[in-house]
């Protein structure tokens, strides 16, 4: 009996994946019909990266997504109304949405030399303004440090600092990311079989996003899925590299934090108190207050 249950759960299993691994080649083919790259696409030596530049005018805001799967859509919300004074360009990291994978580590050196790259084969020249949101902070700061004499000015959109993560163990332990982890690796195992797939379908688009950019994120969600893994691997390196540079001089820089207070549903879902919430938002906003005074020509907004 137990062996024919076996059997039967084995069975019912390769049925599932298989449908599965159908459904997810199936929607990968229709995605890049329906949802073809904004703007160019850039060969920087037999990858080509996603690049979408609008507008005229100078200097040029390169657009750097934090840590997520949506590449230059992320910006989608701002980047049509940049444009209108402008030139601004928003692009997709290597692997994220439409721009080719590459093998080797994903870090704050290898994605400057990427968008460098890019930028160059692309005719679109300096002075940039560089901002970048959350992991996208150290992601311009090292840019910053390997082709500064580009760089005309930063903004920090609620960005990651370099001692982050030192700084906010010291005021107590953060919330286990175990689970996560595992819902990450159990993602990356079954991602062929539609399960990344399968799971961003289910989230919310947010109020203010189109739904064509919305289903354009969740088309291409698995294929991006991993690459958005590799950056997450190289955290540790990519903070200590944005770490060496924190002088910029009298470059002009805006540090816009976040600092709403925390919802009941994310207060829960983190096991945190009130007072907890408020210690670590302090931080934050110490942590932001310091990169504000990374420069001699500054301005803070929270």
């Amino acid at each position: 009996m137990t062996i024919r249950f076996a059997m039967i759960f084995i069975a019912l299993f390769l049925l599932v994946t298989g449908a599965g691994a159908i459904y997810e080649m199936s929607a990968r083919i229709q995605a890049t019909h329906t949802f073809p790259a904004p703007g160019k696409m850039i060969d920087i030596g037999g990858r080509r990266i996603q690049l979408d530049c609008r507008g005229t005018g100078t200097p040029t805001v390169i657009f750097e997504s934090g840590l997520d799967m949506y590449g230059s859509l992320s910006w989608s919300a701002v980047h049509d109304e940049i444009a209108k004074t402008t030139r601004a360009c928003a692009y997709s990291r290597a692997g994220i949405m439409w721009s080719d994978p590459k093998n080797g580590v994903q870090n704050g050196k290898t994605i400057a030399e990427d968008l460098h790259a890019t930028l160059i084969k692309a005719g679109e020249l300096g002075p940039f303004v560089l901002v970048g949101h959350s992991l996208g902070g150290p992601y311009i700061m090292t840019y910053t440090k390997y082709y500064g004499s580009e760089v005309a000015g930063l903004v920090f959109v609620d960005a990651s600092h370099p001692d982050q993560v030192q700084r906010f163990n010291e005021v107590g332990k953060l919330p286990s990311s175990n689970l996560m982890n595992l819902r990450n690796k159990i993602g990356a195992a079954l991602n062929w079989a539609g399960v990344v797939r399968a799971v961003a379908s289910t989230y919310d688009r947010s109020p203010n996003q189109p739904k064509s950019v919305f289903q354009a994120m969740n088309a291409y969600a698995s294929t991006s899925f991993g690459p958005m893994l590799k950056e997450e691997a190289s955290i540790d390196g990519t903070l200590a590299e944005a770490g060496t540079i924190r002088q910029l001089g009298n470059r002009p820089i805006f540090v816009l934090t976040a600092m709403a207070p925390m919802s009941e549903q994310g207060l829960k879902e983190l096991k945190w108190t009130d007072a907890q919430a408020s210690r670590y938002q302090n931080v934050w906003e110490e942590m932001h207050n310091e990169e504000a005074a990374w420069s001699s020509h500054t301005s803070t907004y929270s």
